[in-house]
């Protein structure tokens, strides 16, 4: 194992890297996400593959073969990819109510009726609302401070009571897992986990899964196999789990595959973590990139990330939104979540020291690059104002 030590919070160009590489994690395996949540979600109405977008412009910048973009800025009919996790785990949940808690997958009865609590920097909270609303619930959403007043709007539209928390994300998230426990009829729909609140993450995460599912076969129709490099926004770290999940299982074929996680330098606890081998909290602080703004790793994500993770990075407010401007006029409109692929991409890739942090992903001039936009610029109205 090699580490470049963890420097947060300086935004200048000359600023000391903050990165993390394990090499040995492409050996590591687990078992594979079930199978049947494709099928759910392409049952559901409005389902179709977000787009793989090959850009070669940005192949030839970062010294690769090819450089795909998976856009998720229209999933579901919402802006970003939540809506993948919230909708099965809320299926799951919903099943569960109807078959007396037996953990079933079958069709959820009429008469069940909760309200699904969550907190949220945004998507996530979205998704929560809609699902719900369209499955006939009730949803109650915490919204900690940072999170653009246009953002809670949109939540609130989807039918949610919202709750204004005047702290960080952790304490949002703590003020929604008090509220569910207080009413029998309320279940928390979070995605991230603690000790002994694991199962409905862990649904949220088995969600995600058919995201990489669709970018297996759309990278097989463009005559790639695995891809020898996948970029992935991180938060807690769900996303970045079910990409090991996806990657480390053998699902994506025989090849491995390197896996880099992108944090804004102002919240990067899952670099910090990494650091350490051992979670740990940080503070954080005021960011663009609001659906990356988390402070704690999930705990059902942990040993995922520290086993099956190569590489962390974390990247500045401004070198996202170069980023979200240069994907823009390469005709994907990412929000500054989704650009951090993008832009943790090139501090890995370019700039001083590159060479060994390529040699440490084995990324070369013929390798495959994929990279997560996660949100649109809907779903994010930090975009417009730092565009305007």
């Amino acid at each position: 194992m090699s580490k470049i030590p963890f420097v947060a919070g300086n935004p200048t160009p000359s600023r000391h890297l903050p990165w993390f590489v394990r090499p040995d994690a492409r050996t590591w395996t687990c078992a594979p996400p079930p199978a049947e949540v494709r099928d759910f979600h392409a049952e559901q109405p409005g389902y179709a593959p977000t787009a793989l977008a090959e850009l070669p412009s940005l192949a030839r910048e970062l010294g690769v073969g090819r450089v795909f973009v998976k856009d998720e800025s229209s999933r579901l009919g919402l802006p970003a990819f939540k809506a993948l996790g919230a909708s099965w785990a809320i299926h799951r949940v919903l099943a569960r109510r109807a078959n007396g808690g037996s953990g079933g997958t079958g069709g959820v009865g009429t008469g069940v009726q909760v309200r699904l609590v969550t907190a949220t920097d945004g998507n996530h909270g979205r998704a929560v609302a809609r699902m719900a609303r369209l499955f006939g619930q009730r949803s109650h959403v915490f919204v900690p401070r940072g999170v653009h007043p246009a953002a809670v709007t949109a939540i609130e539209e989807e039918g949610a009571h919202i709750t204004l928390v005047p702290g960080s994300y952790d304490e949002a998230v703590r003020r929604a897992a008090d509220a569910a426990a207080s009413r029998p009829d309320s279940v928390l729909v979070q995605d991230t986990a603690w000790p002994g609140y694991e199962r409905i993450p862990g649904w949220i995460v088995e969600g995600y899964s058919t995201l990489f599912a669709e970018i297996d076969a759309q990278l097989g129709t463009a005559g790639v196999g695995s891809p020898g490099l996948v970029v992935v926004p991180a938060g807690v770290g769900s996303l970045a789990q079910a990409a090991v999940t996806h990657y480390r299982s053998g699902a994506a074929g025989p090849a491995p595959t390197a896996l880099l996680s992108v944090e804004p330098d102002t919240a990067a606890c899952v670099l910090a973590s990494l650091g350490r081998r051992t979670p740990v909290s940080v503070p954080t602080a005021a960011t663009t990139m609001a659906g990356l703004n988390c402070g704690t790793v999930s705990s059902l994500a942990w040993p995922f990330l520290r086993d099956g993770l190569d590489a962390a990075v974390a990247v500045t407010d401004a070198e996202s939104a170069g980023a979200a401007r240069d994907l823009a006029a390469v005709g994907v409109a990412a929000g500054p979540c989704g650009a951090a692929s993008l832009a943790g991409a090139r501090a890995a890739l370019t700039g001083e020291g590159a060479a060994e942090r390529r040699t440490a992903l084995a990324v070369g001039p013929t390798s495959t690059v994929v990279l997560l936009s996660t949100e649109g610029t809907a779903a994010n109205p930090h975009v417009q104002e730092t565009q305007s």
